[in-house]
């Protein structure tokens, strides 16, 4: 990984509620929702308590639930790129389907054999935890040599777990230990050389969420 020669304050946070959230649906990357009123809520919160914050530059996935929820950042004219590695991971033929017990039954049975390092293992015509590692790996290096000092990044639950796991130099076998809610907040420390986590699941901000 590419060092930079300064400091980074890293923000990652996961985008607002979803109606798919809500109705358990499977939303990957190939579903392209909108925020929902509560969706919206959390976003106006999230940007009402670190509003101060100077980012230099936000990065968000291609679907529009990402940048929808770091818009008033966006709009504060604070450059903004948009990268499709950041998607939520692909889950095939689950997208769009609601859950139900063969669904879970599958679903669980891949994340366990992850947890065991069966890291290639995959839904049909979806992507592994594997292939969701790769497909971030040059986004690692774009953000270590950015010159960007304070950037935000809005992405996914599963591809902000393995983020994490990459950034920190974690077995991303080891994803699941890092909990995430919708507009939750990661906030790491670049000091060139390594990342060190700060704040971890952080939804403060959600405090008077009616």
């Amino acid at each position: 990984m590419q060092a930079s020669n300064t400091a980074k304050e890293i923000y990652i946070i996961r985008h607002g509620q979803t109606d798919f959230n809500v109705r358990q649906v499977v939303q990957g990357r190939g579903i392209n929702s909108d925020l929902n009123d509560t969706g919206i809520q959390q976003a106006k919160l999230f940007f009402n308590a670190h509003q101060e914050i100077k980012f230099d530059l936000v990065y968000t996935s291609s679907l529009k639930r990402t940048w929808h929820t770091v818009d008033s950042f966006i709009s504060k004219k604070i450059p903004h790129e948009v990268r499709a590695s950041l998607d939520e991971i692909d889950w095939g033929i689950f997208e769009g389907v609601e859950h139900h017990p063969k669904l879970q039954d599958e679903y669980y049975a891949i994340i366990e054999e992850w947890k065991k390092g069966n890291l290639a293992i995959k839904i049909e015509g979806g992507e592994s935890a594997q292939d969701l590692s790769d497909r971030l790996t040059p986004f690692l290096k774009e953000l270590s040599s950015s010159t960007a000092d304070t950037v935000l990044v809005c992405t996914h639950g599963r591809t902000l777990r393995v983020l994490i796991c990459l950034l920190l130099g974690i077995d991303i076998a080891q994803m699941d230990i890092f909990e995430h809610q919708n507009t939750c907040l990661y906030h790491l420390r670049y000091d060139g050389e390594r990342y060190e986590l700060i704040k971890e699941n952080d939804t403060t901000h959600l405090l008077t969420l009616e």
